[in-house]
């Protein structure tokens, strides 16, 4: 399984209404430190699959959630429960720590 792509246009659907966490990965294409965590968002996503919905969002599309989030560099990661902000991780970190932040969101 992929990660979902997560827009201003759907973000309440998939993230606020979600009856899973949510973890969210804040990136754009032209982010180096992006592209090093990306591999680890796609691990996440299928071994997480039915537990977590994991979600990307590319802040030059999509600027309203980034905003609202205060998400100033990137990348960062956001876990969601229950439709509230739970955590947030800011930079390129080892997979150790975003799963250990995500179980305990679970």
């Amino acid at each position: 399984m992929k990660p979902i792509t997560i827009t201003d246009e759907n973000f309440v659907f998939e993230v606020e209404k979600s009856d899973k966490p949510v973890l969210i990965d804040f990136w754009a294409t032209w982010c180096g430190p992006c592209r090093m965590i990306a591999p680890i968002v796609e691990e996440l996503a299928i071994e997480y699959e039915g537990k977590v919905k994991i979600g990307k969002v590319d802040v030059d599309e999509n600027q309203e959630i980034a905003i609202k989030f205060g998400v100033r560099s990137i990348p960062t990661i956001l876990i969601f429960k229950e439709g509230k902000l739970k955590d947030t991780i800011i930079g390129a970190v080892p997979k150790a720590q975003i799963v250990t932040k995500l179980n305990a969101a679970i």
